[in-house]
């Protein structure tokens, strides 16, 4: 009898890798869904918090695929070796934080780890060559494949008629003319083979799985390190940075502002952890301080938490302060104008 061969599957909840792992379990191969998680995913729960596109369901994308696929999904906890990965990467960044290169290789590597562990014979991947700008070139492909380790036993389906061929080709566990061809930015040739396998509802196409490739958090990364004068992070640090609005009107502290009523009641979990203030005297957002504010920090702080609040046309709004020490301040202040906030001070 024919042996079944058995393959690891990198999932990212995206068309790609969807549509990569389908096409090699149409050829019969046995295969498994692994996902790391870095910390800095898309695909945890924090794109749950809010109440923005309520008409979708929330849900990990990730775990979404799999179950379409059916197929097992393994998720593995990295965070804490992915630091190299971020703070010294040998390929340095892309646009913003992002190390994709780097990533790439790591995360093929730790699939390869998995794979030689649990016998399977090959990986899989939904890259592209074209799509990306860093990780997915013609040049950097072949880097990826190379300090990973896997060499010819990374497949990439979607793209595998560009590249040279591969074991799993040439040992005929799958067929290379049933690989694919694409290339390039546009996902249309996704979209469509998605139609024609009767996918619908899957993520939206190039919308990424890593925040680090997003300017806003890349931004707010960056003031965090700078501000404390270390490039160390736990992961309740890279929680809170997905979270609300972040305003900095000097070196010595940071406010967290929650946007709407699901942020308010994840900021609450962290009150015991943080200085915190609300409004008393209308209805308004709660607000964390991340640093050591003095107490003319204090009344800013209660300034700007009064712009955000229903009374930002007051002239007086009252603030209850609560600082970690225990100590409770009552303040009364003049909310601040949205331009002396959101231009001079919003991260």
């Amino acid at each position: 009898m024919k042996k079944i061969r058995k393959a690891v599957s990198l999932i990212s909840g995206g068309l790609d890798s969807l549509l990569s792992t389908k096409l090699i379990i149409d050829q019969g191969v046995h295969v498994e869904g692994i996902n790391f998680f870095t910390g800095f995913c898309v695909e945890g729960h924090t794109h749950a918090i809010r109440k923005q596109k309520s008409d979708k369901p929330k849900r990990n994308n990730a775990l979404w695929v799999a179950e379409q696929l059916g197929i097992k999904l393994h998720i593995i906890d990295v965070i804490e070796e992915y630091r190299d990965v971020l703070l010294n990467p040998k390929h340095g960044y892309g646009k913003n934080m992002n190390p994709c290169l780097d990533c790439k290789g790591f995360m093929v590597k730790k699939a390869k780890q998995w794979m030689e562990y649990n016998d399977f014979d090959f990986i899989i991947t939904g890259e592209v060559m074209g799509q990306r700008p860093m990780s997915q070139r013609k040049e950097t492909m072949p880097i990826v494949q190379e300090e990973s380790g896997a060499e010819d036993l990374l497949l990439r389906p979607l793209c595998a008629k560009h590249l040279p061929t591969t074991r799993p080709e040439s040992e005929g566990w799958v067929d290379r003319e049933k690989l694919l061809d694409f290339s390039g930015r546009t996902r249309k040739p996704q979209m469509l083979l998605a139609k024609n396998f009767g996918f619908n509802d899957y993520a939206t196409p190039a919308g990424g799985c890593c925040f680090l490739t997003d300017k806003q958090y890349s931004d707010k990364l960056v003031d965090m390190w700078e501000s404390r004068g270390s490039r160390d992070y736990q992961l309740d640090d890279l929680m809170m940075l997905k979270v609300g609005r972040h305003i900095r009107p000097n070196k010595r502290f940071k406010m967290i502002v929650a946007r709407e009523e699901g942020e308010v009641k994840f900021l609450e979990g962290y009150r015991n952890q943080y200085a915190n203030l609300y409004t008393t005297s209308c209805n308004g957002p709660l607000a964390l301080i991340d640093g050591e504010p003095n107490q003319e920090d204090i009344t800013i702080a209660a300034k700007i938490l009064a712009r955000y609040s229903q009374g930002r046309n007051e002239n007086k709004v009252k603030v209850e302060v609560r600082l970690t020490a225990g100590v409770v301040q009552q303040l009364s202040v003049n909310p601040f104008s949205s331009e002396e906030v959101d231009k001079a001070w919003l991260v």
